[in-house]
């Protein structure tokens, strides 16, 4: 596949969304010419959040049911508190998230999103970074934390919170184009 046009997953939850962890790597990759997708739980639309307070909803374009990592050449984890709580109960969503790992392609996840990476049995060994209260659970999941705007671990992409959004989706670009 050329690096024109890759579809690249986004996985959400119906709600808790971090709106700006969606938008602004969702922009980065349509800014680089792939296509980014919106996967979620549910059909309908998906209700994001600016901290606690709701914000705008967003049309699914496919159920993570339905969806194939086969069909994308990236993943996209937002983050919010509740959105990576609600996908870790997805059993579908979990099964996504463990393939795509496993596949090799980029999985870009940022804040509170590596709570769905834990879930999936995929950090042993892994160095990775998020939301600070979350090192304590990625350590028990066998992964290595660290306090840094941007962690690469092979195809595992992940950052703090919205204030690394640039190095974030910087990365998640880069790690598209090759």
């Amino acid at each position: 596949m050329t690096n024109s046009s890759q579809k690249v997953a986004f996985l959400v939850a119906t709600e808790g969304i971090e709106q700006v962890e969606l938008t602004e790597p969702w922009k980065a990759v349509e800014q680089a010419g792939h296509t980014p997708v919106l996967v979620s739980t549910e059909p309908g639309r998906v209700q994001a959040f600016d901290h606690l307070d709701k914000a705008d909803t967003f049309e699914v374009d496919v159920t993570v049911a339905d969806a194939e990592v086969g069909d994308y050449a990236a993943l996209v984890l937002p983050g919010g508190v509740a959105n990576p709580d609600a996908l870790r109960t997805d059993a579908d969503a979990v099964s996504f998230v463990r393939t795509f790992v496993e596949s090799g392609k980029p999985v870009a996840a940022i804040c509170h999103a590596p709570w769905t990476l834990a879930e999936a049995g995929v950090l042993q060994g892994r160095h990775l970074t998020s939301w600070p209260s979350l090192q304590t659970d990625l350590r028990n999941a066998g992964a290595a934390w660290s306090d840094e705007e941007l962690v690469v671990d092979g195809n595992l992409i992940t950052s703090r919170n919205p204030d690394d959004l640039p190095v974030f989706s910087k990365a998640l670009v880069d790690a598209l184009n090759g």
